[in-house]
């Protein structure tokens, strides 16, 4: 199935939400009916996506090319995901959202794509049995977490820190329960890590108990391994 959405002009409807406004009647005149377009937006997220089934999301880098080792390691991961009956969710883009939306196609599983309109428009990747199409960050962030019982992080810019400390800070805050957040590639992690040990928690802005909200791996088995057995744990497969 392949669910689309109307595209938007240039994709820069959250760039008009979050503009201030010079002129108070012009605020007045387009934002509420901004609102009812959000709503609209949620409502057809929610529509497509409750029937697909506990559901793990992937983010990293929409430049790993098909060659690297990090885009064949989440088309690996993806694939054992899947063929334990997980769902794999991404961005719907290139690079390791692909990885991973190929790896699940490939195994026979459910495979979604949540693609966002950017200026510099992402083409969906090919490996989708649903793809969506969304004007707003935030209520895709939405369908991420509200659909899924992991995340699989992999190498990626800002867009892929911002999802990790969002999912750690639900976690953390106890908005989400049961929530395996899996970090692929410990060389790369490395440096954010001991970060983390010798400034956050060592200026004691984290417990020590929050640097245990992760798991940091260089294994697809180990990763695929710490999510299914977490959701056979609590009964998602």
């Amino acid at each position: 199935m392949r669910v689309e959405k109307k595209k938007s002009a240039r994709g820069l409807d959250d760039k008009e939400l979050l503009r201030r406004r010079k002129e108070i009647e012009d605020f007045t005149k387009s934002d509420p009916w901004r609102v009812f377009r959000i709503l609209g937006e949620f409502v057809e997220g929610f529509d497509a996506l409750h029937k697909i089934g506990p559901a793990v999301s992937f983010f990293g880098s929409s430049r790993s090319r098909a060659e690297g080792r990090y885009y064949q390691a989440a088309r690996e991961s993806a694939q054992l995901l899947a063929k334990a009956g997980l769902v794999v969710m991404t961005g719907g883009g290139p690079g390791i959202m692909e990885a991973a939306n190929r790896g699940a196609f490939e195994a026979g599983g459910v495979s979604v794509g949540c693609n966002i309109e950017l200026p510099q428009e992402q083409i969906p990747n090919e490996y989708q049995n649903i793809s969506l199409q969304f004007r707003y960050f935030f209520v895709r962030k939405m369908m991420f977490v509200k659909y899924s019982v992991a995340f699989a992080i992999f190498p990626g810019g800002f867009g892929t820190i911002d999802e990790l400390f969002e999912a750690l800070t639900l976690v953390q805050t106890g908005k989400i329960e049961h929530f395996p957040v899996v970090l692929f590639g410990k060389e790369y992690w490395e440096k954010m890590l001991n970060w983390i040990h010798t400034s956050m928690l060592a200026e004691c802005c984290i417990l020590p108990e929050d640097t245990g909200l992760f798991t940091v791996t260089n294994s697809p088995e180990e990763l695929a391994q710490v999510i299914v057995e977490n959701s056979r744990k609590h009964g998602y497969i």
